[in-house]
Protein backbone atom coordinates (compact mmCIF):
# COMPACT_ATOMS: atom_id res chain seq x y z
CA UNK A 1 0.00 0.00 0.00
CA UNK A 2 1.22 3.50 -1.22
CA UNK A 3 1.20 6.45 1.61
CA UNK A 4 2.13 9.81 1.74
CA UNK A 5 4.19 10.58 4.84
CA UNK A 6 4.12 14.27 3.56
CA UNK A 7 2.22 15.88 0.14
CA UNK A 8 3.51 18.62 -2.08
CA UNK A 9 1.33 21.69 -2.23
CA UNK A 10 -1.46 21.57 -4.54
CA UNK A 11 -0.04 24.86 -6.33
CA UNK A 12 0.22 25.52 -10.20
CA UNK A 13 3.86 27.17 -10.34
CA UNK A 14 5.39 24.02 -11.16
CA UNK A 15 5.33 21.97 -14.51
CA UNK A 16 3.05 24.48 -17.00
CA UNK A 17 3.09 27.39 -19.14
CA UNK A 18 2.18 30.41 -17.77
CA UNK A 19 0.57 32.54 -20.26
CA UNK A 20 1.73 35.72 -19.13
CA UNK A 21 4.88 34.54 -19.79
CA UNK A 22 4.07 33.22 -22.99
CA UNK A 23 3.07 36.94 -23.92
CA UNK A 24 6.07 38.37 -22.67
CA UNK A 25 8.45 36.21 -24.60
CA UNK A 26 6.14 36.23 -27.71
CA UNK A 27 6.87 40.25 -27.71
CA UNK A 28 10.64 40.16 -27.17
CA UNK A 29 11.12 37.44 -29.60
CA UNK A 30 9.42 39.91 -31.92
CA UNK A 31 11.64 42.41 -30.95
CA UNK A 32 14.55 41.09 -31.66
CA UNK A 33 13.25 39.49 -35.21
CA UNK A 34 12.49 43.01 -35.89
CA UNK A 35 15.33 45.25 -34.29
CA UNK A 36 18.56 43.04 -34.42
CA UNK A 37 21.61 44.31 -33.05
CA UNK A 38 19.64 47.15 -31.82
CA UNK A 39 17.15 45.58 -30.27
CA UNK A 40 19.47 43.06 -28.47
CA UNK A 41 21.39 45.87 -26.73
CA UNK A 42 18.33 47.84 -25.22
CA UNK A 43 16.98 44.80 -23.98
CA UNK A 44 20.44 43.88 -22.28
CA UNK A 45 20.57 47.07 -20.70
CA UNK A 46 16.88 47.12 -19.74
CA UNK A 47 17.15 43.39 -18.35
CA UNK A 48 20.96 42.69 -17.14
CA UNK A 49 22.09 46.66 -16.91
CA UNK A 50 24.61 45.88 -19.03
CA UNK A 51 25.97 47.92 -22.15
CA UNK A 52 28.10 47.25 -24.85
CA UNK A 53 29.06 48.08 -28.50
CA UNK A 54 29.38 44.53 -29.44
CA UNK A 55 27.79 42.02 -27.15
CA UNK A 56 30.93 39.47 -28.70
CA UNK A 57 33.90 39.10 -26.49
CA UNK A 58 37.16 39.55 -28.26
CA UNK A 59 40.24 37.36 -28.20
CA UNK A 60 42.05 39.34 -25.75
CA UNK A 61 38.93 38.86 -23.09
CA UNK A 62 37.96 35.72 -23.62
CA UNK A 63 42.17 34.73 -23.06
CA UNK A 64 41.92 37.46 -19.90
CA UNK A 65 39.31 35.24 -18.76
CA UNK A 66 41.13 32.05 -18.67
CA UNK A 67 44.19 33.66 -17.30
CA UNK A 68 42.51 34.99 -13.61
CA UNK A 69 41.51 31.21 -13.38
CA UNK A 70 43.81 30.18 -10.57
CA UNK A 71 45.67 26.89 -11.28
CA UNK A 72 43.75 24.93 -8.93
CA UNK A 73 40.30 25.64 -10.86
CA UNK A 74 41.83 25.24 -14.63
CA UNK A 75 42.73 21.79 -13.49
CA UNK A 76 39.60 21.33 -12.02
CA UNK A 77 37.89 22.58 -14.91
CA UNK A 78 40.26 20.63 -17.20
CA UNK A 79 39.06 17.54 -15.10
CA UNK A 80 35.08 18.03 -15.67
CA UNK A 81 35.74 18.95 -19.31
CA UNK A 82 37.87 15.67 -19.84
CA UNK A 83 35.02 13.08 -18.39
CA UNK A 84 32.54 14.36 -20.13
CA UNK A 85 34.68 14.54 -23.00
CA UNK A 86 35.69 10.98 -22.53
CA UNK A 87 31.69 10.03 -22.06
CA UNK A 88 30.59 11.77 -25.39
CA UNK A 89 33.04 9.99 -27.25
CA UNK A 90 32.05 6.76 -26.29
CA UNK A 91 28.77 7.73 -26.91
CA UNK A 92 29.79 8.95 -30.27
CA UNK A 93 31.53 5.68 -30.99
CA UNK A 94 28.55 3.45 -30.81
CA UNK A 95 26.62 5.32 -33.55
CA UNK A 96 27.58 3.95 -36.65
CA UNK A 97 26.89 4.78 -40.25
CA UNK A 98 25.08 2.19 -41.81
CA UNK A 99 24.78 0.63 -45.38
CA UNK A 100 22.67 -2.84 -45.72
CA UNK A 101 21.60 -4.53 -49.01
CA UNK A 102 18.15 -5.39 -48.19
CA UNK A 103 17.06 -7.38 -51.60
CA UNK A 104 19.35 -8.14 -54.78
CA UNK A 105 20.35 -5.11 -55.90
CA UNK A 106 18.76 -2.81 -53.20
CA UNK A 107 20.61 -0.94 -50.99
CA UNK A 108 19.68 1.04 -47.66
CA UNK A 109 21.81 3.28 -45.23
CA UNK A 110 22.09 5.93 -42.83
CA UNK A 111 24.86 8.75 -42.15
CA UNK A 112 24.77 10.58 -38.59
CA UNK A 113 25.54 14.20 -39.93
CA UNK A 114 26.53 16.79 -37.22
CA UNK A 115 23.95 19.65 -37.35
CA UNK A 116 25.49 22.54 -38.52
CA UNK A 117 25.58 25.37 -36.51
CA UNK A 118 24.98 25.16 -32.68
CA UNK A 119 23.63 27.87 -29.96
CA UNK A 120 24.41 27.34 -26.31
CA UNK A 121 23.13 29.22 -23.55
CA UNK A 122 24.90 28.96 -20.41
CA UNK A 123 22.72 30.34 -17.63
CA UNK A 124 24.43 32.68 -15.10
CA UNK A 125 21.49 34.81 -13.41
CA UNK A 126 21.24 33.14 -9.93
CA UNK A 127 24.00 31.07 -10.09
CA UNK A 128 26.95 31.14 -12.90
CA UNK A 129 26.41 27.38 -13.70
CA UNK A 130 29.57 27.32 -16.31
CA UNK A 131 29.12 23.29 -16.26
CA UNK A 132 26.35 23.98 -18.35
CA UNK A 133 29.40 24.76 -21.04
CA UNK A 134 30.56 21.49 -20.57
CA UNK A 135 26.94 19.55 -21.23
CA UNK A 136 26.73 21.74 -24.13
CA UNK A 137 29.50 23.21 -25.82
CA UNK A 138 31.86 20.27 -25.75
CA UNK A 139 29.30 17.51 -26.25
CA UNK A 140 28.29 19.23 -29.68
CA UNK A 141 32.29 19.68 -30.69
CA UNK A 142 32.48 15.73 -29.87
CA UNK A 143 29.37 15.53 -32.45
CA UNK A 144 31.27 17.06 -34.91
CA UNK A 145 29.38 20.10 -35.14
CA UNK A 146 30.97 22.83 -37.39
CA UNK A 147 29.94 26.19 -35.58
CA UNK A 148 29.29 26.13 -31.82
CA UNK A 149 28.55 29.57 -30.40
CA UNK A 150 27.72 30.51 -26.60
CA UNK A 151 25.86 33.00 -24.68
CA UNK A 152 25.82 33.70 -20.92
CA UNK A 153 24.61 36.59 -19.11
CA UNK A 154 26.97 38.58 -16.96
CA UNK A 155 27.35 37.99 -13.63
CA UNK A 156 26.80 41.31 -10.81
CA UNK A 157 27.04 43.31 -13.33
CA UNK A 158 30.52 41.86 -15.80
CA UNK A 159 31.35 39.80 -17.77
CA UNK A 160 30.99 35.67 -16.25
CA UNK A 161 34.91 35.23 -16.25
CA UNK A 162 34.28 31.50 -15.11
CA UNK A 163 31.63 31.10 -17.43
CA UNK A 164 33.77 32.54 -20.52
CA UNK A 165 36.82 30.21 -19.10
CA UNK A 166 34.71 27.17 -19.75
CA UNK A 167 32.77 27.66 -22.79
CA UNK A 168 36.46 28.70 -24.21
CA UNK A 169 38.17 25.47 -22.89
CA UNK A 170 35.21 23.35 -23.93
CA UNK A 171 35.75 24.81 -27.66
CA UNK A 172 33.57 27.65 -28.20
CA UNK A 173 33.89 29.86 -31.78
CA UNK A 174 32.32 32.68 -30.81
CA UNK A 175 31.11 33.66 -27.40
CA UNK A 176 28.96 36.46 -26.43
CA UNK A 177 27.87 38.06 -22.77
CA UNK A 178 23.61 37.65 -23.55
CA UNK A 179 20.89 36.69 -21.54
CA UNK A 180 17.75 35.95 -21.32
CA UNK A 181 15.49 35.77 -24.13
CA UNK A 182 17.58 38.25 -26.51
CA UNK A 183 20.40 35.45 -26.49
CA UNK A 184 18.20 33.15 -27.48
CA UNK A 185 16.54 35.57 -30.09
CA UNK A 186 19.41 36.73 -31.17
CA UNK A 187 20.92 33.14 -31.70
CA UNK A 188 18.07 32.07 -33.22
CA UNK A 189 16.87 34.65 -36.02
CA UNK A 190 20.53 36.45 -35.99
CA UNK A 191 21.33 39.70 -36.18
CA UNK A 192 23.35 42.02 -38.13
CA UNK A 193 26.21 40.55 -36.10
CA UNK A 194 25.00 37.46 -34.97
CA UNK A 195 24.95 34.54 -37.69
CA UNK A 196 21.75 32.30 -36.71
CA UNK A 197 22.12 28.59 -36.04
CA UNK A 198 20.44 25.61 -36.44
CA UNK A 199 19.68 24.50 -33.52
CA UNK A 200 19.77 25.57 -29.37
CA UNK A 201 20.87 23.70 -26.54
CA UNK A 202 21.01 24.43 -22.86
CA UNK A 203 19.03 24.97 -19.84
CA UNK A 204 17.73 28.15 -18.47
CA UNK A 205 14.69 30.18 -16.24
CA UNK A 206 11.09 29.91 -17.44
CA UNK A 207 11.57 32.98 -20.02
CA UNK A 208 14.89 31.65 -21.42
CA UNK A 209 12.81 27.84 -21.78
CA UNK A 210 9.42 29.32 -23.17
CA UNK A 211 11.49 31.02 -26.09
CA UNK A 212 13.10 27.79 -27.23
CA UNK A 213 9.82 26.28 -26.76
CA UNK A 214 8.30 29.12 -29.11
CA UNK A 215 11.09 28.92 -31.83
CA UNK A 216 10.87 25.38 -32.12
CA UNK A 217 10.12 24.53 -35.15
CA UNK A 218 12.61 27.29 -37.04
CA UNK A 219 15.57 26.22 -35.28
CA UNK A 220 15.51 22.45 -33.54
CA UNK A 221 16.11 22.60 -29.70
CA UNK A 222 17.57 20.07 -27.09
CA UNK A 223 14.71 19.46 -25.09
CA UNK A 224 12.02 21.11 -22.98
CA UNK A 225 13.36 21.76 -19.75
CA UNK A 226 11.35 22.85 -16.49
CA UNK A 227 12.52 23.28 -12.79
CA UNK A 228 15.22 20.98 -11.49
CA UNK A 229 13.46 17.59 -10.21
CA UNK A 230 15.15 15.15 -7.83
CA UNK A 231 13.79 11.74 -6.84
CA UNK A 232 15.41 9.74 -4.02
CA UNK A 233 14.46 6.13 -3.43
CA UNK A 234 16.22 4.91 -0.24
CA UNK A 235 15.61 1.77 1.69
CA UNK A 236 17.08 1.45 5.57
CA UNK A 237 20.58 0.39 4.50
CA UNK A 238 20.76 4.45 4.49
CA UNK A 239 20.30 7.06 7.51
CA UNK A 240 18.16 10.30 7.40
CA UNK A 241 20.86 12.93 7.33
CA UNK A 242 21.83 11.55 3.76
CA UNK A 243 18.79 11.54 2.19
CA UNK A 244 17.91 14.73 3.56
CA UNK A 245 21.27 16.08 2.37
CA UNK A 246 20.34 14.86 -1.29
CA UNK A 247 17.31 16.37 -1.20
CA UNK A 248 18.07 19.47 -0.07
CA UNK A 249 21.22 19.66 -1.84
CA UNK A 250 18.98 20.01 -5.34
CA UNK A 251 16.23 21.68 -3.62
CA UNK A 252 18.50 24.87 -3.84
CA UNK A 253 18.25 25.22 -7.32
CA UNK A 254 14.95 27.04 -7.14
CA UNK A 255 11.67 27.74 -5.05
CA UNK A 256 9.50 25.63 -7.50
CA UNK A 257 12.43 22.51 -7.49
CA UNK A 258 10.49 19.43 -6.33
CA UNK A 259 12.38 17.04 -4.49
CA UNK A 260 10.81 13.43 -3.35
CA UNK A 261 11.97 10.09 -1.23
CA UNK A 262 10.25 7.40 -1.56
CA UNK A 263 11.18 4.62 1.16
CA UNK A 264 9.61 0.96 2.15
CA UNK A 265 11.05 2.52 5.50
CA UNK A 266 8.48 4.51 8.32
CA UNK A 267 11.23 5.33 10.47
CA UNK A 268 13.84 6.46 7.66
CA UNK A 269 11.01 8.51 6.05
CA UNK A 270 10.65 9.73 10.01
CA UNK A 271 14.33 10.75 10.38
CA UNK A 272 14.84 12.22 6.76
CA UNK A 273 12.08 14.85 8.01
CA UNK A 274 13.89 15.39 11.33
CA UNK A 275 17.01 15.90 9.17
CA UNK A 276 15.51 18.32 6.95
CA UNK A 277 14.31 20.54 9.46
CA UNK A 278 18.00 20.45 11.05
CA UNK A 279 19.86 20.97 8.08
CA UNK A 280 17.55 23.78 7.10
CA UNK A 281 18.59 25.73 9.83
CA UNK A 282 22.35 25.54 9.01
CA UNK A 283 22.12 25.48 5.23
CA UNK A 284 23.55 28.93 3.46
CA UNK A 285 20.95 28.24 0.81
CA UNK A 286 17.68 27.50 2.93
CA UNK A 287 16.12 30.07 1.70
CA UNK A 288 15.37 28.53 -1.20
CA UNK A 289 15.67 24.77 -0.48
CA UNK A 290 13.15 25.49 2.61
CA UNK A 291 10.64 26.91 0.15
CA UNK A 292 11.03 24.38 -2.65
CA UNK A 293 10.77 21.84 0.03
CA UNK A 294 7.68 22.96 1.48
CA UNK A 295 6.05 23.38 -1.35
CA UNK A 296 7.00 20.59 -3.73
CA UNK A 297 8.43 18.34 -1.19
CA UNK A 298 7.11 14.38 -0.99
CA UNK A 299 7.63 11.43 1.21
CA UNK A 300 6.13 8.38 -0.19
CA UNK A 301 6.31 5.26 1.84
CA UNK A 302 5.45 1.84 0.04
CA UNK A 303 5.14 -1.63 0.89
CA UNK A 304 7.72 -3.31 -1.59
CA UNK A 305 10.24 -2.25 -3.83
CA UNK A 306 7.43 -3.59 -6.79
CA UNK A 307 5.48 -0.72 -5.35
CA UNK A 308 8.79 1.64 -5.08
CA UNK A 309 9.61 1.04 -9.17
CA UNK A 310 6.50 1.64 -10.11
CA UNK A 311 6.04 5.31 -8.02
CA UNK A 312 9.09 5.87 -9.13
CA UNK A 313 7.85 5.33 -12.98
CA UNK A 314 5.22 7.27 -12.53
CA UNK A 315 6.41 10.41 -11.35
CA UNK A 316 9.01 10.04 -14.34
CA UNK A 317 11.93 12.26 -12.29
CA UNK A 318 14.69 13.96 -14.02
CA UNK A 319 17.13 12.90 -11.40
CA UNK A 320 16.32 9.69 -9.67
CA UNK A 321 18.74 8.32 -6.98
CA UNK A 322 18.70 5.10 -5.78
CA UNK A 323 20.59 4.05 -2.19
CA UNK A 324 19.25 0.57 -1.44
CA UNK A 325 20.80 -2.63 -0.49
CA UNK A 326 20.30 -3.82 -4.13
CA UNK A 327 20.24 -0.14 -6.57
CA UNK A 328 20.44 -2.85 -9.69
CA UNK A 329 17.21 -3.86 -9.32
CA UNK A 330 16.02 -0.51 -10.27
CA UNK A 331 18.46 -0.12 -13.19
CA UNK A 332 16.63 -3.24 -14.49
CA UNK A 333 12.92 -2.16 -14.00
CA UNK A 334 12.41 1.09 -14.03
CA UNK A 335 11.39 3.00 -17.27
CA UNK A 336 10.89 6.16 -16.81
CA UNK A 337 13.58 8.44 -15.73
CA UNK A 338 16.04 11.38 -16.99
CA UNK A 339 19.22 10.06 -15.23
CA UNK A 340 19.62 7.11 -12.61
CA UNK A 341 22.33 7.48 -9.67
CA UNK A 342 22.93 4.17 -8.28
CA UNK A 343 24.07 3.48 -4.90
CA UNK A 344 25.02 5.72 -1.90
CA UNK A 345 28.58 6.40 -2.88
CA UNK A 346 26.96 8.53 -5.96
CA UNK A 347 25.15 11.58 -5.87
CA UNK A 348 22.92 13.90 -7.94
CA UNK A 349 25.64 16.99 -7.66
CA UNK A 350 28.38 14.55 -9.36
CA UNK A 351 26.31 14.49 -12.48
CA UNK A 352 25.60 18.10 -12.15
CA UNK A 353 29.16 19.31 -12.12
CA UNK A 354 31.77 16.09 -12.79
CA UNK A 355 31.21 12.59 -13.30
CA UNK A 356 30.77 12.94 -16.95
CA UNK A 357 27.13 11.80 -17.98
CA UNK A 358 25.66 14.64 -19.51
CA UNK A 359 23.17 17.36 -16.96
CA UNK A 360 21.08 19.07 -19.05
CA UNK A 361 17.52 15.75 -18.60
CA UNK A 362 13.93 16.17 -19.14
CA UNK A 363 11.34 17.30 -16.53
CA UNK A 364 7.72 17.60 -15.99
CA UNK A 365 7.37 13.99 -17.00
CA UNK A 366 9.23 14.04 -20.58
CA UNK A 367 11.32 11.20 -19.66
CA UNK A 368 8.30 8.96 -20.25
CA UNK A 369 9.02 9.60 -23.42
CA UNK A 370 12.66 10.99 -24.43
CA UNK A 371 16.45 10.75 -22.27
CA UNK A 372 18.56 13.87 -22.17
CA UNK A 373 20.95 15.82 -24.31
CA UNK A 374 24.11 13.70 -25.54
CA UNK A 375 26.07 13.54 -28.90
CA UNK A 376 23.49 12.01 -30.64
CA UNK A 377 21.06 14.86 -30.49
CA UNK A 378 23.75 16.56 -32.38
CA UNK A 379 23.15 14.25 -35.08
CA UNK A 380 20.87 13.73 -38.04
CA UNK A 381 20.59 10.35 -38.91
CA UNK A 382 19.95 10.75 -42.13
CA UNK A 383 19.13 7.75 -44.81
CA UNK A 384 19.57 7.35 -48.43
CA UNK A 385 18.60 4.43 -50.87
CA UNK A 386 20.34 3.14 -54.53
CA UNK A 387 19.01 0.56 -56.33
CA UNK A 388 22.16 -1.42 -58.57
CA UNK A 389 20.13 -3.51 -60.75
CA UNK A 390 17.74 -3.57 -63.50
CA UNK A 391 16.25 -6.30 -62.15
CA UNK A 392 15.46 -4.70 -58.27
CA UNK A 393 14.26 -1.57 -60.04
CA UNK A 394 11.45 -3.26 -61.83
CA UNK A 395 10.86 -5.74 -58.94
CA UNK A 396 10.43 -2.28 -56.52
CA UNK A 397 9.06 -0.91 -59.24
CA UNK A 398 5.84 -3.16 -59.60
CA UNK A 399 5.15 -3.25 -55.62
CA UNK A 400 5.62 0.52 -55.67
CA UNK A 401 3.31 1.18 -58.06
CA UNK A 402 0.56 -1.32 -57.05
CA UNK A 403 0.52 0.60 -53.30
CA UNK A 404 0.54 4.10 -54.75
CA UNK A 405 -2.75 3.13 -56.27
CA UNK A 406 -4.34 1.68 -53.03
CA UNK A 407 -4.05 5.29 -52.21
CA UNK A 408 -5.05 6.98 -55.17
CA UNK A 409 -1.69 8.74 -56.27
CA UNK A 410 -1.38 8.43 -60.02
CA UNK A 411 1.69 10.42 -60.59
CA UNK A 412 3.28 8.32 -57.95
CA UNK A 413 2.22 4.81 -59.52
CA UNK A 414 4.03 5.80 -63.12
CA UNK A 415 7.25 6.89 -61.27
CA UNK A 416 7.09 3.44 -60.42
CA UNK A 417 5.73 2.45 -63.89
CA UNK A 418 8.52 4.22 -66.07
CA UNK A 419 11.09 2.34 -64.58
CA UNK A 420 9.78 -1.12 -64.28
CA UNK A 421 8.92 -0.36 -68.31
CA UNK A 422 12.41 0.93 -68.83
CA UNK A 423 14.46 -1.28 -66.61
CA UNK A 424 11.87 -4.59 -66.78
CA UNK A 425 10.04 -4.80 -70.10
CA UNK A 426 6.31 -5.57 -69.93
CA UNK A 427 6.75 -8.82 -68.36
CA UNK A 428 6.15 -7.26 -65.13
CA UNK A 429 3.44 -6.79 -64.02
CA UNK A 430 2.57 -4.02 -61.99
CA UNK A 431 -1.17 -1.13 -61.99
CA UNK A 432 -1.54 1.64 -64.10
CA UNK A 433 -4.25 4.23 -64.33
CA UNK A 434 -1.99 6.20 -66.95
CA UNK A 435 -1.71 4.57 -70.64
CA UNK A 436 1.83 4.03 -70.82
CA UNK A 437 3.12 6.42 -74.07
CA UNK A 438 3.54 4.33 -77.40
CA UNK A 439 0.79 1.81 -75.92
Amino acid sequence: MIRHIKKAQPTTGQGGTDSAVTKAVEALLAKVERGGDRAVRELSVQFDKFDRETYRLSKGEIADCVNSLTRREREDLDFAQDQVRRFAEAQKEALRDLEVETLPGVVLGHRNIPVQNVGCYVPGGKYPLLASAHMTVLTARVAGCERVITCAPPFGGRVAEKIVAAQSLAGADEIYCLGGVQAIAAMAFGTESIQPVDMLAGPGNAYVAEAKRLLFGKVGIDLFAGPTETLVIADDSVDGELVATDLLGQAEHGVDSPVVLITNSEKLAQDTLEEVGRLLGILPTAAVAGKAWEDYGEIILCDTLEEMAAEGDRLASEHVQVMTRDPDYFLETMRNYGALFLGVRTNVAFGDKVIGTNHTLPTNKAARYTGGLWVGKFLKTCTYQKILTDEASALIGAYGSRLCLMEGFAGHAEQANIRVRRHGGRNVPYATAVEPAGA
